[in-house]
């Protein structure tokens, strides 16, 4: 059911403040997320994979801290496992990921260059009683005022939408501490995931909009390690990821053929 005070939110401005040559936003990503802003929590929607990955995703984070240790060990089999430790959510939509992370104890922040989606992203933290810092910025402008200042960046299904990989990763790099993680999660680039992500998903049964996904902006694991070594990464873990379109399941699997996360630690 789609909660009315979003509606809202969908009769703002855009504004395309970032689209400078700085900048790795595609303008028509944007447009394209723009057609379901207003459906962004309802979990039978065309979001419903992004809230059913959150059972993968955010052990995934909290399991990969602990195992770098920097988890306090007073906190690990509490409530609160990520508290005291900072987290960005780059490319946070509507806030599905940024929420059940802030439940858990972490200072997030989560931004990103949809204005629209942010207020939406706003609004729901506000109904539940959260304390989660939105922005509406690039990861690209707000490295310049935030070097070195995160424990930890999530970037969840944002990689494949961004147009030069090299400048992002870059530029999460710049937010990061030292010692500090980021974790990934994208679709490769190979036949498989272009029949599936593409042709499946958008064309045959239209669970998110035409032109959400395009096979020139997935990426290959070994390529997004290269890109992170290159930006001063070591890479931790690779793991393959499944997703059941029937049964709105992941999974986790061996096999990286079409989705996959990463976890890399900043030297």
């Amino acid at each position: 059911m789609i909660i009315n005070s979003f509606k809202r939110a969908f009769s703002i401005p855009f504004q395309s403040r970032f689209h400078s040559s700085a900048s790795t936003i595609d303008s028509s990503e944007i447009e394209v997320f723009q057609k379901v802003t207003s459906e962004w929590w309802d979990e039978f929607g065309p979001t419903k994979g992004l809230h059913a990955m959150n059972k993968l995703r955010v052990p995934f984070i909290r399991d990969g801290l602990i195992n770098e240790g920097v988890v306090a060990e007073k906190n690990i089999n509490t409530a609160l496992p990520l508290k005291g430790l900072s987290i960005l959510d780059v490319g946070c939509g509507g806030g599905i990921l940024s929420e059940p992370l802030s439940r858990i104890g972490a200072q997030v922040t989560g931004i990103d260059a949809n204005s629209r989606i942010i207020d939406v992203a706003k609004e729901h933290a506000k109904e539940g009683g959260l304390n989660v810092n939105y922005l509406y910025t690039s990861i690209e402008e707000h490295s310049k005022d935030n070097i070195s200042k995160y424990d930890v960046i999530a970037a969840s299904e944002i990689i494949e939408h961004v147009t030069e990989k090299e400048k992002f990763i870059s530029a999460c790099s710049d937010c990061l501490k030292p010692s500090g993680s980021i974790f990934i999660t994208t679709i490769n680039k190979t036949l498989l995931a272009n029949f599936v992500s593409i042709f499946v998903v958008e064309d045959v049964i239209r669970l998110v909009p035409k032109g959400t996904h395009q096979i020139e902006k997935f990426i290959q694991p070994h390529t997004l390690q290269r890109i992170l070594e290159d930006c001063n990464f070591q890479t931790k873990l690779i793991h393959g990821m499944f997703y059941n379109i029937v049964t709105n399941r992941w999974d986790w699997c061996s096999n990286t053929s079409m989705n996959y996360c990463l976890h890399a630690v900043k030297r």
